[in-house]
């Protein structure tokens, strides 16, 4: 099975406007970031929760995704629930996934969002179901 392509420009729209570049994935670890700006802001000028909840949705669903692919299986997302921690107006967010549980017909995921100098700006976990590739 072909390795999938995880650069923005392989992503629609909603996701080249989230920003998330992925830096590593593995069955095991996630880790990309995203410039946040302006573009990514509310109408009060700090970034909307949206991008962190995409961003932790997206490095979960990746890693699950590539822990179950060699099975001809990919994972998706049953809930996220993620927590803002603190607002952040511009410049890189870091993130980072790893599994707290990978079973033979679910995963959960937990996804860390920080700013340059290690501060927590967000926090999620995804739960994830393993479904046959289509086709």
């Amino acid at each position: 099975m072909p390795e999938p392509d995880l650069s923005l420009d392989a992503g629609g729209p909603f996701l080249q406007a989230a920003g998330l570049q992925v830096d590593a994935a593995s069955a095991t670890e996630v880790t990309g970031h995203i410039d946040a700006d302006a573009s990514h802001h509310t109408p009060w000028g700090v970034v909307h929760g949206g991008l962190y909840a995409t961003a932790v949705e997206s490095a979960c669903s990746i890693g699950a995704s590539t822990a179950v692919a060699d099975q001809g299986m990919f994972a998706v997302g049953l809930s996220n629930h993620t927590d803002f921690v603190r607002a952040h107006k511009t410049g890189r967010l870091d993130v980072r996934a790893w599994p707290i549980h990978q079973g033979r017909t679910g995963q959960l995921w937990q996804c860390d969002v920080t700013r340059e100098d290690g501060k927590l700006v967000a926090q999620g976990r995804v739960r994830l179901q393993n479904v046959p590739m289509p086709g």
